[in-house]
């Protein structure tokens, strides 16, 4: 009778009623909802209050800063403060300086708005938000003044004092409203390590089942062939398609982490001293997700040693999944690095028992795994750590951030001239939405992709303020009715903002929704004014979308092609750099990270012709590839290995210089630095420094003919669409090119 009950409630009602989850996403939806139109409605009353010029500043300052993590929200409203004091500094500076110029007051006008867009783009997270209130804050302090220069100084007084309500209104009302629960971020980072630890295992179990004795010349015969293959196409085995499932949810979910951890930090003091290791920890999470690549199968032969060393791998992992099972395992992880150390022990009685270059390939790379898995563990689970020696740099995409400069100063001139030129009535509304609209979309992954969605959400925004202004508006005879006929209007867009799908265009719609709507103490209605700012948004709509799609478009392709010639210009550095220089390998590899990020938004962008799955592998595989060269470059520095093969070795680190070129000649000599080194005496107590020196130059030259259009520079990505090998699978050797003739 129950499971009969529960079937007829799932089939009638709704799936929004039926769905645990779902019912939860729409309850808090709805408490967000709830905080953001109670924010609204003190901080429009506080606004009317303080008789503020422009009201409704408050409201959009609300929209703009509410989040439903407290610490962004406060993060956000900290740094709105301060691009408003910078903007209307700017704001005031530039009029006194050219109020008798409008064509140069434009001018640097425009540079200041681009320089702000560029600072939007570098800058991460709620950071961002200080460049965009720097760029739309002069043109609001400005636009109210140009044709009374002297009264600039309240202007900004004004705008400054409408957003300081709505910032103060805002954080009082989240924060005492919603739950305050750093924890939880520590729990889905505990999640996240399970998670990384079972994608590990599916590929050690499945790894040890195909490595099986009785399947080794199977094995070694795949193998093999694709080895010989290596001189023209190269061919590898992709992995399963679960494999490749998990690793892209992992990938999504610890790119979704990194903000929380900035939030919650902003919210809580504990976790303040605690993020740099916490960024670190997901860095070395995210490191070993991406370890585990297609070229990372064919690194080494397959024999029983291998299959042996899989299945200790295994058994660990099953281990540490059953110690995590316990409810307080973040408190007490030593069990876990015990168990992972155990595990290392193994391994080492490995090594001495099979000293094969072949068999150490696989030793050398499970170990990595464990011990970057027991620095996560440390990184994530030390409640009290001590002062972290360096800072996780964030990679800055100059191309991208001059790009979006260009854009703003753009559109901000093109803005000002045409109410210059065509002494536009209602000119400072179309430069106010180009300007916040353009320093909005900078923060934005692909302002070009989302610049329409914007666009089309402030169009949205029209209608709905003509009914505002016609239904509402007019019926109301007091304040209550005035919040309450606003939230009704805001609803959708306010809703809406927590569907990815959806957020661009409903931030569009609900912001510039409140910045249409004509709302003063008391409400003065003219027909022919509100007429004439609806059809300046229309126009604002076009010349935005007209400027980011046509005018300066995005070239995704060329966007991927630079990320790629710059992991491979990485990898460049790494090998050639100076021996006495230290390398810190999870700042190097954090660095790589965020540009794979970045690279794989771009390839999502781009038509099925390119081969997005390959370039995805090759750029995980390049990063295996400056893991092998961090041990090449220490046993450089600290094995006793023979004169020659020294001299060998520090030749074969030299090669990478034409690896950008010439990859296959780096694979040549990587082999060819293996080979003579294999060859040359060495005592007995070194022999074991030197197998594992051959393996590393092995692998690494595995890799880089593997795939040499990532690496060279004139590979297929690096074309044009329409230019013949532009199309070229990832690892197709890459025609000869001359310099002149092509």
């Amino acid at each position: 009778m129950p499971n009969a009950f529960l079937t007829f409630i799932n089939r009638n009602l709704p799936a929004m009623f039926a769905d645990n989850a779902r019912w939860q996403t729409t309850l808090n939806t709805a408490a967000y909802t709830a905080r953001v139109f109670v924010s609204i409605g003190i901080a429009l009353f506080l606004a009317f209050t303080f008789q503020l010029q422009s009201p409704m500043s408050a409201a959009t300052t609300v929209l703009i800063v509410a989040n439903p993590t407290v610490g962004a929200m406060v993060s956000k409203s900290v740094w709105r403060v301060i691009g408003t004091l910078i903007g209307a500094t700017i704001s005031v500076a530039v009029m006194a300086g050219f109020v008798q110029s409008p064509v140069l007051y434009f001018a640097v006008f425009s540079v200041f708005v681009g320089l702000a867009c560029m600072m939007a783009t570098f800058l991460r997270l709620f950071r961002a938000y200080a460049a965009v209130l720097v760029g739309y804050t002069i043109v609001i302090v400005a636009s109210p003044a140009f044709a009374h220069p002297e009264s600039i100084f309240l202007a900004a007084m004004g705008r400054l004092s409408a957003v300081t309500t709505g910032v103060v209104v805002t954080a009082f009302v989240f924060m005492v409203s919603s739950p305050r629960t750093p924890s939880k971020v520590l729990s889905t980072l505990g999640d996240a390590f399970r998670e990384t630890v079972r994608h590990a295992l599916s590929f050690h179990t499945a790894e040890s089942t195909r490595t099986a004795p009785e399947k080794v010349a199977d094995a070694i015969d795949e193998q093999m062939q694709g080895l010989e293959n290596t001189s023209s196409t190269p061919a590898f085995r992709g992995l399963p398609q679960p494999l490749y499932d998990s690793r892209g949810r992992l990938l999504a979910r610890m790119t979704g982490l990194g903000p929380a951890i900035e939030y919650a930090a902003a919210d809580d003091r504990d976790m303040q001293a605690r993020v740099s290791r916490l960024r670190i920890g997901l860095s070395r999470l995210t490191g070993l997700i991406v370890t585990y690549h297609p070229y990372w199968l064919n690194l080494s032969l397959a024999n029983g040693a291998s299959c042996q060393v899989h299945l200790n791998v295994a058994q660990t992992l099953r281990t540490i999944l059953a110690l995590t099972e316990e409810p307080d395992w973040q408190s007490t992880p030593q069990p876990i690095s015990e168990c992972i150390h155990a595990a290392l022990k193994e391994l080492d009685k490995l090594e001495h028992q099979s000293p094969d270059p072949t068999v150490l390939a696989s030793l050398d790379n499970t170990r990595d795994v464990l011990v970057q898995l027991d620095l996560a563990l440390k990184d994530i689970t030390t409640s009290r750590p001590g002062r972290t020696p360096f800072k996780m740099a964030t990679y800055l995409e100059w191309p991208m951030a001059l790009r979006n400069g260009a854009r703003g100063m753009f559109i901000a001139l093109l803005a000002g001239m045409l109410w210059y030129v065509l002494h536009w009535s209602t000119g400072p509304m179309l430069m106010l939405y180009v300007v916040a609209a353009s320093s909005l979309l900078s923060t934005t992954p692909s302002a070009a992709k989302t610049s329409p969605l914007m666009a089309f959400g402030t169009a949205l925004a029209i209608p709905a303020s003509f009914l505002c202004h016609v239904v509402g508006l007019p019926r109301i005879d007091g304040y209550p009715l005035l919040w309450l006929t606003v939230c009704a209007f805001l609803l959708p867009g306010v809703w809406l903002q927590l569907h990815p799908r959806y957020s661009i265009g409903a931030f569009g719609y609900a912001v510039f929704f409140t910045m249409m709507l004509s709302v003063n103490n008391p409400i003065v209605y003219d027909d022919l004014t509100l007429t004439n700012n609806w059809m300046t948004m229309v126009a604002a709509c076009v010349l935005l979308v007209l400027v980011f799609r046509v005018i300066l478009p995005a070239d995704h392709r060329l966007d991927a092609a630079r990320l790629v010639a710059s992991l491979t210009r990485s990898v460049q550095r790494l090998a050639t750099a100076r021996h006495n220089k230290p390398v810190l390998w999870v700042a190097w590899e954090g660095m790589q990270l965020q540009k794979i990020a970045r690279l794989m938004m771009r390839l999502s962008f781009l038509d099925e012709t390119i081969d997005r799955k390959g370039y995805t592998d090759a750029a995980f595989a390049a990063v295996s590839l400056g893991r092998l060269i961090v041990r090449l470059r220490w046993n450089a520095d600290h094995t006793s290995l023979a004169p020659q093969a020294h001299a060998a070795l520090l030749e074969a680190l030299a090669s990478f210089k034409t690896l950008p070129i010439a990859p296959e000649q780096s694979a040549l000599m990587l082999r060819q630095a293996a080979h003579s080194i294999s060859v040359t005496p060495h005592p007995q107590n070194t022999c074991l420094a030197r197998e594992r020196v051959v393996s590393c130059l092995e692998q690494a030259a595995y890799i880089v003919s593997a795939v040499p259009g990532f690496f060279h520079r004139h590979g297929p990505l690096q074309l044009a669409p329409d230019i013949k090998g532009a199309q070229a699978p990832v690892s197709a050797p890459v025609p000869y090119h001359h310099v002149i003739f092509g």
